[in-house]
């Protein structure tokens, strides 16, 4: 399969991908361009996840990649960076569905679980067989949740007794197991608990009103008196530096992803200015629009930069918590700018989904706050340059 480069990889580092990985890339972005970008408008206005993508979805080479489970070819944190790029670049909810299922819940598992949990649940998540969530966040605790977790688990027996509720939760309506974490009320410490959604006592209900990431279905989850068995705690997750650990797998990816929502902005404005006509010639030809275009690539281009030295860290097992967040902090920031300067670009019709830049524009703002908020994120950076925390 032939692999073209983006325009927006001024560079050109996609060139450091494998022949295989390019490859398997170059199929998965035919299949977005074929058979998801028609359809992400409609969706995203109706606020609905489009799961019947999803039997298709999970033979593309995305799930699974990064565990001997399930990868079904030798591939880097590179590539897999790009490949959240390359759905954000169509949309950023299609790319949250796979960093929720494959980054979060299948990281969970990945991380903190035991082998037989591995052998168990990796390859059904991979699969599309089940479906997860991830339950961290809670309606009083987000940015302070390594202090602040309200969720408790008491243990009864061979069960645990789960009792709390979580907020923002992706994929949450259509899960079929969703990954609660809780406070030991015994020792205090964070644990890990894969919670079939059918046990009495789970409740999970649908965000409405959102104005970011709308084909994603954020829930609301209470539990009350919600049983677990010893045999679904994640037996490696034993303090929330296990949960941490997860999220300094997912978060640069986020920040891969960040970069993706501001090439599809850029590809939506450079296309549009092509065949928009102001005073007698298409708007590309005006200065003002290139140099919007040029601080565009400029934005995309660096963090693209970023994203690569963090990933090959990553594969190197040099990369720590501040070499992620500073990823994360950066590209997000740009993504702003660089969706603000699309949007500008088209005038009015910038604001309408059918000109590209709306949908990206609007999500931007959810990819900007969630897997850490720009501020804890630079705190995080902070105290690895200084030595002091700062975060109360």
């Amino acid at each position: 399969m032939t692999f073209s480069p983006l325009v927006s990889d001024f560079y050109g580092f996609e060139e450091q991908l494998s022949a295989p990985e390019k490859e398997a890339l170059a199929g998965l972005r035919r299949w977005l361009e074929a058979d998801v970008a028609p359809i992400v408008d409609e969706h995203w206005e109706r606020a609905e996840f489009p799961r019947h993508l999803l039997p298709a979805f999970h033979s593309q080479p995305v799930f699974g990649m990064q565990w001997d489970e399930t990868k079904s070819f030798d591939n880097s944190a590179l590539y897999r960076g790009w490949t959240a790029l390359e759905m954000s670049r169509v949309d950023a909810s299609i790319s949250t569905y796979v960093g929720v299922q494959n980054g979060l819940a299948m990281g969970s598992i990945g991380v903190a679980g035991s082998a037989e949990q591995r052998a168990e649940w990796l390859p059904r998540l991979a699969r599309g067989e089940v479906i997860g969530a991830f339950g961290l966040t809670e309606p009083l605790s987000g940015s302070d949740s390594a202090r602040g977790l309200r969720t408790t688990a008491t243990r009864e027996g061979d069960e645990w007794v789960l009792n709390g509720a979580k907020r923002w939760i992706g994929n949450a309506t259509f899960s079929d197991i969703t990954v609660i974490w809780a406070k030991d009320t015994a020792d205090g410490q964070v644990k890990g608990f894969l919670v079939p959604t059918s046990t009495p006592g789970y409740v999970a209900t649908k965000i409405e009103n959102k104005i970011a990431l709308r084909m994603v279905q954020n829930a609301d989850i209470t539990l009350t008196d919600v049983r677990v068995p010893e045999e679904l705690r994640l037996q490696n997750a034993n303090s929330f530096r296990d949960t941490a650990a997860v999220l300094r797998l997912t978060r640069a990816e986020v920040a891969w992803a960040a970069v993706g929502v501001s090439v599809g902005a850029f590809e939506a404005a450079l296309r549009y200015s092509t065949e928009r006509e102001q005073f007698g010639k298409p708007i590309a030809q005006h200065q003002l629009i290139q140099q919007h275009l040029a601080n565009m690539t400029g934005n995309i281009t660096a963090s693209i930069a970023m994203c690569t030295r963090v990933s090959i860290m990553q594969d190197e097992g040099t990369q720590k918590d501040e070499h992620a967040a500073l990823a994360k902090a950066y590209a997000t920031s740009r993504m702003r700018e660089t969706v603000a300067w699309a949007r500008e670009s088209m005038g009015g019709n910038g604001i309408v989904l059918d000109y590209g830049a709306a949908r990206h524009f609007a999500d931007a703002e959810a990819l900007y706050s969630y897997e850490g908020t720009k501020e804890m994120n630079s705190l995080i950076v902070g105290r690895a340059l200084t030595g002091a925390a700062a975060f109360v």
